[in-house]
């Protein structure tokens, strides 16, 4: 399958040294991974043990009408709970029986940590295990925790994955395990590409239903769809299964990429990859051509927040001719990313957590075409001049895959022409009169967890 790899540049960023930075950050907590987890698996409830603030969030986040039935809630820690005069336990056993009775579809039930029960030291492993002894066999009682003490925004999906990996059925038979959330339609698109190679059987985690839930074991293989999984990553290679590295399936060179380490994991042969992917190819190139018009040549700056940073780095510098400036991302796990920033070429700085000042001042001073950030940054560089994508929506669009490919590429380009729109509206300023006069910079910490 050599043929299919793509060509690395003469000199990549898999040596280049990583900025290490440890300082105030803006970010968003781990409870926001509910917010896509919470559609995609649909026997499954996301129990929050929180404060109202918590609950806010996940309103806030999913949009969630008042007379709706989501698949999410929060148990809600009062004062008594907090200072220690009532039994936490004891108040979650109520909850949680009550929730079960009113809902007897729950297969799964989740217990998120948040800030306030992390801190009183709420033991949500004991009541995990307490509450499936109570309710099993009908359901089964997982704990993760999501707080902002502990996690980042897209940890929380990486938390609740590896809670499920270890009660996961066992099994010798060689399969391939695919990890990570997706919308249900790039999921069956994916599945698609997958059959049409003969490559079975694909089971997928997290799977739609519990009744599918996937096994695992010492001939399973795995490829991640998502590069924010690292807990994951090493608790299945624990259960004895073993990661396939590739580049991630965005656009078309990655998702081509992607299926072609499958292909050669399972012996695929070249007529058969090409017949399976060829078409889908031929479309994603000439929409992505289309749309990168716009974004050839201009700069980019990612601020840390998803950990989706060095995968889109590489899509947009090598398929839509962009040029990073820097990449940062809270975490960056070399056997995850690798090969994407082999294939990504040396000159962009390479940036792991954060220290929001001096990151300010780095994007302040390279102004770039368009900087990607979270909400509490973007209005206020915005005001300043600089145009702005909002990290968040990278994780909530479908991007994945060939089909997405166009879409992938559109979310930067939208940016750059409402910013030049703009600018032109307000005199060759953008950001015009009001922004320059309510242009203050969040302080760092604002955009905050929950």
């Amino acid at each position: 399958m050599t043929h299919h790899t793509p060509t690395p540049p003469v000199r990549g960023c898999g040596n280049t040294p990583i900025l290490k930075q440890r300082g105030q950050r803006e970010v968003f907590c781990g409870l926001t991974g509910i917010i896509w987890l919470h559609r995609k698996m649909q026997d499954a409830f996301f129990l929050v043990v929180g404060s109202r603030t918590c609950a806010h969030l996940l309103q806030s986040a999913a949009g969630v009408m008042i007379f709706a039935e989501p698949r999410f809630g929060t148990a809600i820690l009062e004062e008594t709970d907090l200072a220690g005069m009532a039994d936490a336990q004891d108040e979650l056993d109520d909850v949680v029986a009550r929730l079960l009775a009113r809902r007897p579809d729950i297969r799964q039930l989740f217990l998120v940590g948040s800030c306030p029960s992390e801190v009183i030291k709420l033991d949500l492993s004991r009541a995990a295990e307490r509450m499936t002894q109570a309710h099993a066999p009908h359901v089964r009682v997982l704990n993760y925790s999501g707080s902002g003490i502990e996690t980042t925004f897209t940890e929380g999906e990486d938390a609740c994955l590896a809670s499920m990996v270890p009660v996961l059925p066992e099994t010798d038979a060689r399969e391939l395990l695919v990890v990570g959330a997706l919308p249900d339609v790039v999921e069956d698109q994916m599945l698609g590409l997958l059959a049409a190679m003969g490559v079975t059987p694909v089971r997928v985690l997290p799977a739609r239903r519990s009744e599918d839930i996937p096994s695992v074991g010492p001939n399973t293989v795995f490829a991640l769809t998502q590069p924010f999984l690292g807990e994951t990553t090493q608790v299945l290679e624990r259960r004895g299964a073993r990661h396939i590295p590739a580049p991630f399936p965005f656009g078309e060179e990655g998702t081509t990429a992607w299926l072609a380490a499958i292909a050669a994991e399972f012996g695929v042969d070249a007529e058969t990859f090409a017949r399976a992917t060829d078409a889908p190819r031929a479309r994603a190139r000439k929409a992505i051509a289309t749309v990168a018009e716009g974004l050839r040549g201009k700069t980019i700056f990612f601020f840390p927040d998803s950990q989706l940073e060095i995968p889109l780095a590489r899509f947009l510098t090598r398929e839509c001719g962009m040029e990073a400036l820097e990449v940062g991302a809270p975490y960056i796990h070399k056997q995850i990313v690798g090969p994407d920033l082999d294939l990504m070429a040396e000159g962009p700085v390479l940036s792991e957590g954060q220290d929001v000042d001096l990151q300010l001042d780095r994007a302040r001073a390279s102004r770039p075409d368009l900087t990607v950030c979270g909400l509490g940054l973007a209005n206020p560089l915005e005001a300043e001049g600089l145009a702005t994508k909002w990290a968040i929506e990278l994780v909530f669009t479908p991007v994945h895959f060939y089909e997405q490919a166009a879409d992938l590429a559109g979310l930067f380009s939208r940016p750059l022409r409402r910013h030049g729109i703009l600018k032109d509206l307000n005199g060759g300023v953008a950001g015009g009169a009001m922004g320059r006069a309510t242009g203050r910079m969040a302080p760092a910490g604002e955009e905050g967890s929950a």
